[in-house]
């Protein structure tokens, strides 16, 4: 059963902005450990691709926040929610913190896709009720 469905369209002209503003402590703020290698890592190589990579992370987590219905407010958190790849390339979303028991107790699931065009970068995500988790 769906839970919840979240969605978020970001202007990557908006992520430069703020990186521009406040450097690499915007993209330490809103990502965790293992997300901000990757961002280092590509932006080292090519800056862009590091920033598309910040932006469609930060559409994700919006749209994750959205799709379990609390925004970014306790348990959510930016850097308790990473959204990494699997080895098929395949985008997954990592809970951390206190929000990944509070997650967990609800028996849910989350499935997130993300894509980047232009100026944009879009997330998409659908929560559900596992139905693993509920089986007698």
């Amino acid at each position: 059963m769906i839970v919840g469905i979240g969605t978020d369209l970001c202007d990557i002209r908006r992520i430069q902005e703020a990186l521009d503003r406040r450097g690499a402590r915007f993209a330490e703020k809103v990502l965790g450990e293992q997300e901000l290698a990757v961002w280092r890592a590509r932006s080292a190589r090519a800056p862009l691709r590091g920033l598309r990579f910040l932006a469609t992370r930060f559409a994700a987590k919006e749209a994750f926040s959205k799709a379990i219905g609390l925004g970014i407010h306790w348990p959510m958190a930016w850097r308790a929610c990473e959204i990494l790849n699997a080895p098929s390339g395949q985008p997954r979303i990592v809970l951390g913190g206190e929000l990944a028991p509070w997650f967990a107790e609800r028996h849910w699931r989350a499935h997130v896709t993300v894509t980047d065009e232009g100026d944009f970068a879009q997330a998409f995500v659908v929560v559900e009720t596992d139905p693993f988790a509920l089986a007698p």
